[in-house]
């Protein structure tokens, strides 16, 4: 299940580690699988930045026998709390497309430092999943085994599309999200069939934005659960 150890006091099984982008210094999480590891993630925050939420979910994801890097884009330190600040930390990168994709690169280049096993999955929350499909767009970094995104944004930048040789994709949207419509969920849809792209896409009933992150009033438990394990079982099938 899906279900936070932060009632029971979360402890994180991994450690935060510093690196450095072009002299600029970061800090992202990383945790080793347990057992032989399938593959990596490289995970994407949410448009707080790194806290014990994507900790928690690296950790999960190691239970599962993944290599977990927690990739950091907004540098050390900095963790918006006011809607003004996550606002203004996710348009800067949303305005330079180039950054956001050179810093997730530079989160891709770190894991493997670390020892992070090839086969990667790019899965990203919220701002994090907008991120994650930049990158699928972008199929110009190598050993990307799959593509996922939950509850994040789905729109294509002007002048961006998806090549037929993208890998698979996985996303997770709720039902009752009142940022990405199903109608957006609808014409992203058609626009990997259009390219031909193995993709998988859950609807989850009455599920709003964000109904993934645990302790928050939008968490919805089911489709928590429901999607992380549809998840789990998709990764079984295309790994």
């Amino acid at each position: 299940m899906a279900v936070s150890a932060q009632a029971l006091g979360y402890s994180p099984s991994g450690e935060d580690v510093d690196y450095q982008v072009d002299d600029e210094a970061f800090e992202g999480y990383f945790v080793k699988a347990k057992g032989t590891p399938r593959g990596s993630v490289l995970l994407v925050h949410d448009w707080d930045g790194i806290d014990d939420y994507e900790r928690e979910r690296a950790d999960m994801l190691a239970e599962q026998g993944f290599d977990t890097f927690a990739v950091d884009l907004f540098g050390e330190g900095h963790r918006p709390q006011a809607m003004e600040e996550k606002q203004a930390a996710t348009q800067a990168l949303y305005g330079d497309r180039q950054r956001m994709r050179e810093l997730t690169q530079a989160g891709l280049d770190q894991a493997h430092a670390l020892g992070a096993a090839t086969g990667t999955i790019v899965l990203g929350y919220c701002f994090g999943g907008a991120v994650a499909l930049e990158m699928a767009r972008e199929g110009n970094t190598d050993g990307i085994a799959a593509y996922a995104s939950f509850h994040g944004g789905l729109e294509t930048p002007e002048g961006q599309g998806y090549s037929s040789d993208t890998a698979p994709l996985f996303i997770a949207h709720g039902g009752a999200d009142e940022s990405v419509s199903l109608q957006d969920v609808a014409s992203f849809a058609d626009e990997l069939e259009q390219a031909g792209l193995n993709y998988e896409i859950g609807i989850y009933s009455g599920a709003p934005h964000a109904f993934s992150v645990f302790g928050s009033d939008r968490h919805d438990q089911q489709a928590d659960e429901r999607s992380w394990h549809t998840f789990l079982a998709w990764l079984d099938e295309t790994l």
